[in-house]
């Protein structure tokens, strides 16, 4: 799942799981594995030739060496350095809360977050009427609302179709441009 927004994108690990599950179910494998299928699809679907994943730590301060848990030195980690000797240009574990400003949004394509808040919080608040959730990995383009179906207020004359219409833009020029990696110019 990438948010796809007009200033940041981002990819959680980890989704739709109470926060106390994550650092159970939270893995090497699993953050290599979202790393790969992300890099894969920015440079096949987004045109980006050499995708710079930044990866957020999962602790306050990316665990502080230890001090505030143990997760990101024991998994994150050599999960970045897992796909760094594959050539993708991985780099964190990074403290979550100064991840997400513009100058350090500057050094990257994507956020690679651990758990879904972390991935949505700073997307839909700097975009939240612009971002796309694309599924990843799929031989087809998927795209939807960031805010998913919003049922609650179907047929209420309250819904705002601007998310669909990010949805659609996008799904169209992803469906376009796929598979002609370029420059950052096409940025996810």
């Amino acid at each position: 799942m990438l948010l796809a927004g007009p200033e940041l994108s981002t990819v959680p690990v980890t989704v739709h799981i109470a926060l106390s599950e994550v650092p159970k179910r939270l893995t090497r494998d699993s953050i290599v594995e979202i790393g790969r299928i992300t890099a894969r699809d920015l440079k096949s679907r987004f045109g980006i030739a050499a995708p710079r994943l930044a990866v957020a730590g999962l602790n306050p301060h990316a665990g502080e060496n230890g001090a505030m848990g143990t997760e990101d030195d024991a998994i994150v980690a050599p999960a970045i350095a897992a796909l760094r000797a594959e050539g993708i240009d991985a780099f964190g574990p990074l403290p979550s809360d100064t991840m997400f400003h513009a100058r350090a949004r500057a050094a990257y394509d994507v956020a690679l977050c651990m758990y879904h808040d972390q991935a949505l919080i700073p997307v839909k608040t700097i975009g939240f009427d612009e971002t796309v959730n694309v599924t990843l990995g799929l031989p087809f383009v998927r795209t939807s609302p960031d805010h998913g179906t919003a049922y609650d207020i179907a047929a209420k004359g309250v819904a705002r179709a601007d998310s669909l219409v990010a949805a659609l833009r996008l799904a169209a020029r992803l469906a376009a441009t796929a598979q002609a990696p370029t420059t950052r110019a096409g940025a996810a």
